[in-house]
């Protein structure tokens, strides 16, 4: 019978969690080093989590970590550990502490409930929860050849503001889709995102912008940062022009991508895919981008 058990003293778990994450992104294609930064810099670990022991017949078998906080007024509950041991995986512990985790939040007035996935394991735990964004990423340890004789240029000045305005409206777009916010919202954060991202515009240190030209005609655009961990190269976005699209140029301009990570110093690509962009999400699979994480989230009764 699966039980839960509070932890008055969060060490043993924080140690575990930590040693997990760095493992699971080490699997996905970043290295050890990336791996660490990458959890320092989401601070899965950082804030105020009640956290549980799972345990059968007196033995631990996992942990669960719950926390509730306003969320632009609506209270919020987060999942940010369900981990069971490999040894006691698929006895119904996982469903078990997803439901706890779920009451405990509602319990305290959450509304929904979000949770993001490390590792393919608990995604079928979840498979009820709207996902509403990926963390992809590929090892690139050579440069890939050109594919579809796309080739790529830096962006020219005078191309910038065109550029600029078409990035922020896509990402409004971007994330009124996946659900997770309402347009409004969505305006507020894109502005403040670009401004904090690219404070110098065009010439913003360590940012790549590029256009994609195949047969000389401009067909798309490519932003890049690198060194955004150690090793890895994110990419903020990789566009195809909407009369251009569904001739392979997707596929194009995410070697663009890994040749231009890769001539950075860099050995691994990663970007974001926004939930409800089936497409993409295929795509990326069947380019050998892996799942680093992802976020999903349920509404509470």
């Amino acid at each position: 019978m699966t039980e839960f058990v509070f932890l008055d003293d969060t060490t043993v778990w924080r140690k575990d969690c930590g040693r997990r994450l760095v493992a699971a992104y080490s699997a996905a294609g970043l290295g050890t080093a990336a791996a660490e930064r990458y959890v320092d810099k989401g601070r899965a670990l950082a804030g105020d989590w009640t956290v549980a022991a799972i345990t059968d017949a007196g033995v631990r078998v996992g942990f669960v970590a719950v926390s509730v906080a306003e969320d632009k007024g609506v209270l919020a509950g987060r999942i940010g550990d369900l981990h069971v041991d490999p040894d006691h995986a698929g006895r119904g512990h996982e469903q078990a502490a997803r439901e706890w985790a779920q009451a405990w939040c509602a319990e305290r007035g959450a509304r929904r409930v979000g949770v993001r996935l490390v590792g393919p394991g608990p995604a079928e735990v979840f498979a009820g929860y709207d996902c509403h964004g990926q963390v992809r990423a590929r090892h690139v340890d050579a440069p890939p050849e050109q594919v579809g004789g796309v080739t790529a240029r830096p962006m020219a000045q005078d191309e910038y503001a065109d550029w600029l305005a078409s990035e922020k409206d896509g990402y409004v777009g971007d994330i009124v889709r996946s659900g997770a916010m309402g347009h409004e919202d969505a305006v507020r954060k894109s502005d403040d995102d670009f401004a904090a991202l690219l404070p110098e515009g065009l010439e913003t240190p360590d940012h790549a912008f590029l256009v994609l030209e195949a047969a000389d005609e401009p067909v798309g655009t490519a932003w890049l940062m690198h060194a955004y961990l150690p090793g890895v190269t994110y990419g903020y976005s990789l566009h195809i022009h909407e009369g251009h699209r569904g001739r392979g140029y997707g596929r194009a301009a995410m070697a663009v991508g890994e040749r231009a990570a890769f001539e950075a110093g860099d050995s691994a690509l990663m970007f974001t895919v926004w939930g409800g962009n089936e497409v993409a999400m295929n795509l990326y699979t069947s380019a050998g981008y892996r799942v680093v994480d992802e976020a999903r989230s349920v509404e509470l009764p």
